[in-house]
């Protein structure tokens, strides 16, 4: 934040600005400090709700908002630790279906776990239908 303030960049200022406010928000829901998993929560959603606004903003026309958006995305996902790969979820997968998990519930159910706060669940959500329709 320091940093942003000192190179007068305001839209990082402002985008950094209010993640910090989510991050306060947060610990007055939580009644303590939130731990680093709970931290990266609260900027996933930061990321999610960024990029519904994304999807949006081109729908409706608007490429220079959505282009704002995207480089704000651009910035929360520098303090986000990094994703999982996809062939490490799909390993996940298999072996969720390996062990029995037929349908999407169950497999999703067995694997979001193992990928909390690395992977997006839109993400998952689609290996493991492309496995299950592999699989059947």
């Amino acid at each position: 934040m320091n940093e942003a303030r000192k190179s007068r960049n305001p839209a990082r200022t402002l985008l950094l600005s209010t993640i910090l406010a989510d991050l306060k928000n947060s610990e007055i829901a939580l009644g303590h400090e939130p731990s680093d998993p709970e931290a990266v929560e609260v900027l996933r959603r930061g990321v999610k709700r960024r990029t519904e606004s994304v999807e949006q903003y081109t729908k409706g026309g608007r490429q220079d908002l959505a282009d704002t958006e995207a480089a704000e995305i651009m910035v929360l996902e520098e303090f986000l630790p990094a994703s999982a790969p996809p062939e490490e979820i799909r390993a996940a997968v298999r072996a969720a279906i390996a062990a029995g998990s037929k349908d999407l519930g169950k497999v999703m159910g067995a694997v979001m776990p193992q990928f909390k706060g690395r992977a997006d669940g839109k993400i998952i959500n689609q290996i493991v239908r492309e496995e299950l329709a592999s699989a059947s």
